[in-house]
């Protein structure tokens, strides 16, 4: 016995092809979910294209019946649009306003109770990337579920990037002496490319190795980083190390970087991007974005040019620019800036269409981005360029997006198999320790 899945409009602005993945049961939008769905199609963002999408999608199944009857999907369910079953008696004496959100309940809740009268009657799920929604439906005794077919990895299978492996000490004499270990020496199943390994003394010793999986896959080897310090600023941690290894391969364009507040993200990236730009010629030009999510998406109302309406919203690239500048006089570090001609700060409202050759690419805040968008962007990137998407996977401000289907962890799991690409989990905070407590605590 099939199930019917009524969808709320959250999970359409999501995923435009979202009805395709429920299998062979009933998928049915309620009428008012189209409205919503239309009110915003005009906007010039993610959620607008994603509306006209839908309505394009929809507007095509037209052509293979009447959509308020029941058309068959390819998936070999079915799909219907209800214009019924919008009564509000079943809700009137707990949810009184007639809002979208109780519209959809309604349709819900009474498609529910038809099934039950019914002798072998379906089974009538909600689904909804809404919480509040969800706990409506469990008032009315609703079954209700979030849409989690948009996810692209399971809770606490994010990757991190690297592995700790306890091994024989004589096996880590034999590494720091050949400067490499076949991973069939270490353990017996697959590792990633660019992988980093952290070797430990089986039997409690102190000695210890990071090594990073070659590109076959195959073999652990030495880092190549060996510098000190990078414009002032020192790895103060395993991680920040590995990041720094990442960060000045010319050998992996694409480079992944999750961590919470005040590990040390933006200031490492920041600091070996300025190095290869313009201390070592790597690159032409530093190029800075950052997607701006405030509450409002619009920053057309606050005043003056360009420059000036981007500035309260790339003030944490600035800050760590002044650090690594060390400027202390007001407009010291714009007067830098200008000067050196080669560091670009920019929004990612104006990087669709641009084509991005020879640069040192900083993707900041990349976890407010959706799928789409990080394609845009690494569609984007030009010969001999190298981009860094970096951000805190817990500190979502999209509306729909959460730690499991945000661009940057879709980026992390499908390039981890990649020999272009790497990727560090930041653990430590170092930014101060009451930073740090409040990362964890908070």
């Amino acid at each position: 016995m099939g199930k019917i899945y009524v969808l709320d409009t959250n999970v359409l602005l999501q995923d435009p092809r979202a009805i395709f993945s429920f299998g062979d049961n009933e998928v049915v939008i309620p009428a008012v979910v189209l409205e919503e769905v239309d009110s915003k199609k005009r906007y010039m963002d993610e959620i607008g294209r994603n509306a006209r999408q839908v309505s394009k999608l929809i507007d095509n199944m037209r052509q293979t019946g009447k959509l308020h009857e029941k058309i068959q999907l390819e998936t070999g369910g079915s799909l219907r649009i209800e214009l019924n079953h919008r009564s509000f008696h079943e809700l009137q004496e707990i949810f009184v306003e007639k809002t979208n959100d109780n519209r959809i309940l309604a349709v819900a809740k009474n498609l529910s109770l038809e099934e039950q009268s019914k002798e072998n009657g379906k089974q009538v799920i909600l689904i909804s990337k809404d919480a509040l929604v969800r706990v409506k439906a469990d008032a009315l005794g609703l079954q209700s579920e979030d849409f989690l077919s948009d996810r692209v990895v399971e809770v606490d299978h994010i990757y991190s990037g690297f592995l700790e492996l306890y091994i024989n000490r004589n096996l880590l004499d034999l590494f720091y002496e050949k400067g490499e270990l076949h991973v069939t020496e270490l353990v017996h199943h697959p590792f990633y490319p660019n992988q980093f390994i952290l070797l430990k003394d089986a039997l409690g010793g102190s000695s210890s190795a990071i090594g990073i999986i070659d590109k076959t896959g195959k073999v652990v080897k030495k880092l190549h980083f060996k510098q000190d310090h990078i414009w002032g600023i020192k790895p103060r941690n395993v991680q920040q190390t590995m990041a720094f290894e990442l960060l000045f391969r010319n050998d992996i364009p694409l480079v992944t970087l999750i961590g919470k507040a005040g590990t040390g993200k933006t200031l490492l990236t920041l600091a070996a991007g300025l190095m290869q730009t313009e201390d070592l010629g790597h690159y032409k030009k530093l190029l800075v974005a950052r997607p701006i999510v405030p509450v409002g998406k619009d920053i057309g109302f606050l005043p003056g040019e360009k420059q000036e309406k981007l500035r309260p919203w790339m003030q944490p690239i600035f800050d760590n620019l002044e650090y690594l500048f060390n400027t202390k006089k007001p407009g010291e570090l714009d007067a830098i800036l200008a000067g050196m001609g080669s560091i670009e700060v920019e929004a990612l409202t104006y990087i669709r269409g641009r084509s991005i050759p020879e640069q040192f690419i900083i993707i900041d805040e990349a976890q407010n981005l959706t799928k789409h968008e990080v394609k845009t962007i690494l569609t984007r990137v030009g010969e001999k360029s190298k981009i860094v998407f970096m951000g805190d996977t817990e500190q979502i401000d999209h509306p729909y997006l959460d730690e499991y289907n945000n661009g940057l962890t879709y980026v992390v799991e499908k390039f981890k198999d990649q020999k272009v690409a790497g990727h560090i989990r930041l653990v430590k905070g170092e930014r101060s320790g009451l930073a740090q407590l409040a990362a964890e605590l908070l």
